[in-house]
């Protein structure tokens, strides 16, 4: 499955990363390590939540690929 990413500059430096379809959210020194950090608690929180649903099987794991798009400046503010 592919999700969406919103990455934006933090205010103290580095870089903050939202899944605009689910509740994840993380932060990185560079975008390239925010957006790994994104896989990361992308494949966290579907491994949570499949146990959470009593769905422990190891076939119902999914590898997450995450696609940025470049947003205009305007849709940022």
């Amino acid at each position: 499955m592919k999700y969406t990413a919103l990455l934006e500059p933090a205010e103290e430096g580095g870089y903050v990363v939202k899944c605009i379809e689910l509740p994840v959210a993380t932060e990185g020194d560079t975008k390239r390590e925010a957006l790994a950090n994104l896989k990361d608690a992308i494949e966290g929180y579907i491994e949570v939540r499949t146990e959470l649903l009593g769905r422990k099987s190891k076939a119902k794991r999914e590898l997450v690929e995450v696609s940025v798009r470049k947003a205009s400046s305007a849709l940022l503010a």
